[in-house]
């Protein structure tokens, strides 16, 4: 800070006027001195600390600045708008820019669009410090890093990553089930690489919303913390088989296909609490690895399948003995084994 004592000396008042010698008595003179003084110092004070604060917000910290604490990677799915927001302190007159780094390509300049893709959009409220790249419909190619630039001397800039995924619903399980009549079924429904929950899932049958369907039994629980919904249809019926969608708010939504067999009469069928390595040919139930499953005693189906094969070898093997024996019979009668 400056020495006071510099500018205290030039306002120190000599009482005595000029051409008169001074008087040590006069204490009129001497107390109009001091009040002077008072008077001006306090000025002479302002003054000078004014001239400090000036220089304080000359210095360089006081130039624009980016505020940390925006999120700097940004997931969006597919169709869903993303928005990148970037904070700047201390703007003053100077211009914001968003630029795609993998092309050098100028988006905006301000709230001005300097790219003819219009998906690319700067939004903005006057007074505030952010300034929002808004991309609608975003597609996976357009993932990868974005900078919000400030135009000064030299530039800053803040690099911003931007992902876009493609969300898909699944329906846990195989893709086509197989339910005994008069059992529930249980569908469970997860949306994938969904970066927020839904905002809802719904389910359907064919074209018709099963949510609201006023068949009853039917139960739906939708946890969107966990993006998942499940989907009880209690005491299914021949006519409950059908296609079965799931369709969260943001993904893309996902299919399975339920036949409801009648208990008396099934050909093939999956039970509903089962896995596929099950099936029920002909009222007998056998798995997919040849082990019979209910009923002990009742020729196992792959078993006898290798049973077939072993003696249609064997018959094979048979016949051209047969044939052999056969020719070498006849052989002098036609001419042959001469």
């Amino acid at each position: 800070m400056q020495n006071l004592a510099e500018p205290l000396q030039s306002l120190t008042l000599d009482p005595t006027p000029k051409g008169c010698s001074e008087n040590p008595t006069s204490k009129e003179a001497r107390a109009f001195s001091d009040i002077l003084t008072w008077l001006i110092l306090p000025i002479a004070v302002l003054n000078i600390i004014s001239g400090e604060v000036q220089s304080y917000w000359e210095q360089p910290f006081a130039q624009p600045y980016f505020d940390n604490s925006t999120k700097r990677e940004i997931t969006a799915t597919v169709g869903q708008s993303a928005l990148l927001h970037c904070r700047v302190r201390n703007l003053g007159d100077r211009a914001v820019s968003w630029i795609r780094k993998r092309d050098l390509h100028i988006l905006t300049v301000g709230i001005l669009t300097y790219t003819n893709d219009q998906r690319f959009q700067s939004l903005h409220t006057e007074g505030s410090d952010e300034w929002t790249l808004r991309i609608t419909s975003p597609q996976p190619r357009d993932s990868g890093t974005y900078e919000c630039q400030v135009s000064m001397e030299p530039k800053i800039s803040q690099a911003f990553r931007l992902n876009v995924v493609v969300s898909k619903a699944k329906i846990l399980g195989n893709s086509e089930l197989f339910i005994k009549s008069g059992s529930d079924i249980n569908l469970t429904c997860v949306a994938l690489q969904s970066p927020a929950p839904p905002s809802f899932i719904y389910w359907y049958k064919g074209g018709r919303v099963v949510n609201y369907s006023q068949r009853g039994g039917i139960s739906v629980l939708t946890e969107r913390q966990t993006k998942t919904s499940k989907l009880v249809i209690a005491r299914a019926m021949p006519s409950d088989s059908g296609n079965y969608t799931c369709s969260p708010s943001s993904s893309d939504s996902a299919s399975v296909v339920v036949h409801v067999i009648n208990g008396e009469q099934p050909a093939a069928m999956q039970h509903g609490n089962s896995s596929a390595n099950s099936i029920l040919i002909n009222n007998r139930s056998f798995s997919r690895r040849g082990r019979h499953l209910h009923r002990p005693g009742v020729l196992d189906l792959v078993g006898w399948l290798d049973h077939v094969g072993a003696s249609k070898n064997l018959i094979l093997s048979l016949t051209s003995s047969w044939v052999c024996w056969l020719l070498k019979s006849i052989g002098p009668l036609g001419g042959y084994g001469r």
